[in-house]
């Protein structure tokens, strides 16, 4: 089977974590700074931290902006439902701005909108590069300095992508930026994420967020430290601490993020020729400003003109051997947020392109001959 995304792992990765495995550390050790400052160093960004996962990484970005009851947090609805719940794990409410039709990030038209009629402004809002394509992130920031909201950027799909000749992480127009490490992404950790931001105070709230809320510090502390043992907490904390065994896999897959990056590229560069004049297939769109690093490619289907059902090209496509997938299901139509009173309707362009989209498949090691046969195969299942 051909799946629409698989992790690239080599030698030099295996030894990597072998080589923690019989060290002293293997966790809260020298790995994780080492990856934690390759990943800020390839972006620009002054810091980073090292989570369990991008959840996790939201989740102590929110809590760092001090998002609490009481406050709203607005994020695309075309994403995975991480990038909203973070908020509801901080006791805040949530809401959804529409998408851009071409690009299917975040709209700015439609956030500038929304921003001039809501009663009560966002705390935080959450743009979220789909597919490894930058939101038009300049924009969103002139926006956030006029109506008083701090950015989270949700990279997720993005770590490698350039915005206006600037890398994707280096927080130039955010307070944070969110990377994922999960397998089928660029880089992987095995599960994993991680926070960048430029802001120190920001950066020391995410370290105690991330460990339980526990300083060793004595100057965080209340009073004076019993001894070299002690420690105190200070804020009600979580344990999201990454291990070193993820972290050296992730500083050695570093090593080879602009080869990967480069060749997701070529693919997608490829999938534009060969279906450039293939009739109802709408392709991926992209800005300007920016580079996307092509985590995923996403092709849109245009149902008037095509005698088959999503279900059945899904199917039909399994049945030659490749797996499609689709990202994602709008969030305000999950149940969950259904009963928090979203419904269908409520945010037209991203429902449309549910209806109409699927992610083909895009990796590293896919080739060239694997490619031109999932080409083929859904010209003839379209037909």
């Amino acid at each position: 089977m051909i799946f629409y995304g698989k992790q690239s792992i080599d030698q030099n990765d295996i030894d990597a974590v072998v080589e923690v495995l019989k060290s002293d550390f293997l966790t809260q050790g020298p790995a994780i700074e080492k990856f934690e400052k390759c990943v800020a160093e390839y972006c620009g960004a002054k810091y980073a931290v090292a989570v369990t996962s991008a959840t996790a990484a939201l989740h102590i970005s929110c809590l760092a902006t001090g998002l609490g009851k009481g406050d709203i947090l607005w994020t695309s609805p075309i994403t995975f439902t991480a990038s909203a719940n973070c908020g509801r794990y901080c006791g805040a409410d949530v809401d959804f701005v529409d998408i851009d039709p071409s690009t299917y990030n975040m709209s700015i038209a439609e956030l500038e909108k929304k921003l001039q009629a809501a009663e009560i402004k966002p705390r935080v809002v959450v743009p979220v590069h789909l597919a490894g394509q930058s939101c038009e992130m300049d924009k969103i920031y002139k926006l956030s300095q006029k109506y008083g909201f701090k950015v989270i950027e949700d990279a997720s799909h993005a770590i490698g992508a350039d915005y206006k000749e600037t890398k994707v992480g280096c927080c130039k127009y955010s307070d944070m930026t969110v990377f994922s490490f999960h397998p089928v992404k660029i880089v992987t950790t095995g599960e994993g994420g991680m926070v960048l931001t430029n802001d120190k105070d920001l950066y020391e709230k995410l370290v105690l967020y991330r460990s339980h809320g526990i300083t060793r510090d004595p100057k965080l502390m209340t009073g004076t430290a019993d001894g070299p043992w002690y420690y105190q907490q200070i804020d009600l904390g979580f344990n999201y601490r990454m291990t070193d065994m993820q972290a050296a896999l992730g500083y050695s897959q570093m090593q080879k993020v602009n080869e990967f990056v480069s060749k997701r590229r070529y693919l997608a560069k490829r999938y534009n020729e060969l279906l450039k004049n293939i009739n109802g297939i709408q392709l991926p769109d992209q800005n300007e400003d920016t580079k996307s690093s092509w985590h995923l490619y996403v092709v849109r289907v245009d149902f008037s003109k095509i005698s088959k059902t999503k279900n059945q090209i899904f199917a039909e496509m399994k049945e030659k051997g490749i797996c499609l997938n689709l990202h994602y299901i709008p969030v305000h139509t999950q149940p969950y947020y259904e009963n928090l009173g979203f419904k269908g309707g409520d945010f037209p362009n991203s429902e449309k392109y549910y209806e109409e989209a699927f992610t083909l498949p895009l990796y590293y090691s896919l080739t060239d001959e694997q490619q031109d046969h999932i080409v083929k195969s859904l010209v003839e299942v379209l037909q």
